[in-house]
């Protein structure tokens, strides 16, 4: 027979943890091991959510990764990712506690292989950007006909082969330009500026294309400097930019005035087909026939209108000469009658002046008597005035002090410039100045003596 025991209850039981919990748990575990880092790969199951939230999967060629990136992340990704796209994430390793499943919160997402250019191209766009470098308004038309293409490309590039052949097949007339440059590596950009503005100072082109084939970002890059977008905005003419392949942008494409999807796609956007030549000649032949016609007969209407009201010489002369004396008549009458009319008010003029002149001969007697006796109260007062200035100049020169300086006195002045008047104003060996009548001397005091009264 058997017998079952009590449970041994002197041993604690270890604690229950709950799926909630758990995953709390490890969620806060995977965060703190895993702080925010950078991670690649391949997008796959994307999905844009109502909410604005993205849900992918991030995955390589051995693995893969639930990924979310929330709307207030995702409205400044800059871009909406494609099934395919390699992208980098910015990205907090967590976990779905709901799920259970192991997730990565993605802050920042980038196109792959970018880094650091993507962001050094994003700056610059928005500097040269800034600057109004890619305003429309500066955007310039293309010729509807050109007549000289120029191609700023390298001589051996697959891109000028592709450029050239669309070009014969489309407009075999237009005369093609080549101006070889280095479209890859160091010093490419300086290289590429240098054929665009040589290209603008000859000015021997109608259009301008800047092209290179596809490639790497790197590749690439030579088109992301500076010095060609200030180029290619500077260039005296319109400039198409075909760069790489369709998805690929670059500096170059923002400041062209057109952008093309590939060399051979600027190449056609450049050139008018031959046909289109011709039919556009013929249309403007057919407007100029019909022009030349309502021209024609317009001109024929108005000769006959012409004609109608053409006189004989001999009528025109009868008329004009009778039209010539009416206005000799009028001409006659218009001067001869202000003319008498004139002449009528100057005689009553005349008549009511002579009635009114006053007498000036007593005046005129008055005005003479008037001046003799000014000229003669002028003469005495300026004898007087002469006089008095005459002893007024002799009392100044008595007390001229030039003068009493040539009797032999002199005058005395200290190191200050005051006169010295008394001997108790001056010392031994004290330097004085001597003013004389022709000049100054400086002396010194050997001895001071008074005179006593």
């Amino acid at each position: 027979m058997h017998t079952f025991s009590e449970p041994d209850t002197t041993c604690a039981a270890p604690p229950v943890l709950t799926v909630s919990a758990l995953n709390a748990q490890v969620a806060r575990l995977l965060e703190r091991s895993f702080p925010l880092t950078w991670i690649g790969g391949e997008i796959s199951n994307f999905t844009r959510a109502g909410s604005g939230h993205w849900y992918f999967t991030l995955k390589d060629d051995a693995a893969q990764v639930r990924a979310v990136m929330f709307r207030g992340r995702a409205q400044f990704a800059g871009f909406i990712p494609r099934e395919g796209d390699k992208v980098e994430v910015r990205a907090l390793v967590t976990l779905y506690g709901a799920r259970g499943d192991y997730q990565i919160n993605v802050e920042a997402i980038r196109r792959a292989g970018v880094g650091a250019l993507y962001e050094a191209f994003l700056r610059l766009k928005e500097k040269l950007a800034a600057r109004g470098l890619f305003d429309q308004e500066r955007k310039r038309a293309l010729p509807l006909f050109a007549r000289a293409i120029g191609i700023v490309t390298s001589a051996q590039a697959a891109a000028l082969r592709d450029i050239l052949s669309a070009l014969k097949r489309r407009a075999p007339h237009v005369r093609v330009v080549l101006y070889p440059t280095q479209v890859q590596g160091q010093l490419a950009a300086e290289k590429i500026a240098q054929a665009i503005n040589t290209a603008s100072r000859r000015a021997e082109v109608d259009v301008l294309l800047v092209c290179r084939g596809g490639g790497s970002i790197e590749d690439l890059w030579c088109f992301n400097e500076e010095v060609v977008a200030h180029a290619i905005a500077a260039c005296s003419m319109p400039v198409v930019a075909g760069v790489g392949h369709e998805t690929d942008f670059t500096i170059a494409d923002f400041s062209a005035d057109l952008r093309a999807a590939t060399p051979t796609a600027a190449a056609e956007l450049a050139a008018t087909p031959h046909a289109d030549w011709m039919a556009s000649l013929a249309a403007d032949s057919a407007d100029l026939r019909r022009a030349m016609r309502r021209t024609l007969a317009e001109a024929n209407l108005g000769l006959d209108n012409y004609a109608r009201r053409l006189l004989s010489p001999s009528v025109q002369i009868g008329h004009q000469r009778l039209r010539l004396v009416a206005l000799s008549t009028a001409l006659t009458h218009a001067v001869r009658a202000p003319v008498n009319r004139h002449r009528f008010v100057l005689a009553q003029l005349q008549q009511r002046w002579a009635r009114h002149r006053p007498d000036v001969r007593a005046l005129r007697a008055e005005i003479a008597s008037q001046q003799r006796h000014c000229a003669a109260s002028f003469a005495s007062q300026l004898q007087q005035r002469r006089d008095a200035l005459g002893a007024l100049a002799a009392q100044l020169e008595l007390l001229n002090p030039q003068r009493t300086l040539e009797r032999g006195y002199a005058i005395v002045r200290d190191a200050s410039g005051k006169v010295v008047r008394a001997p108790g104003q001056i010392k031994v060996q004290q330097a004085l100045t001597v003013r004389l009548a022709e000049g100054s001397a400086e002396v010194g005091i050997a001895s001071v003596q008074s005179i006593l009264a």
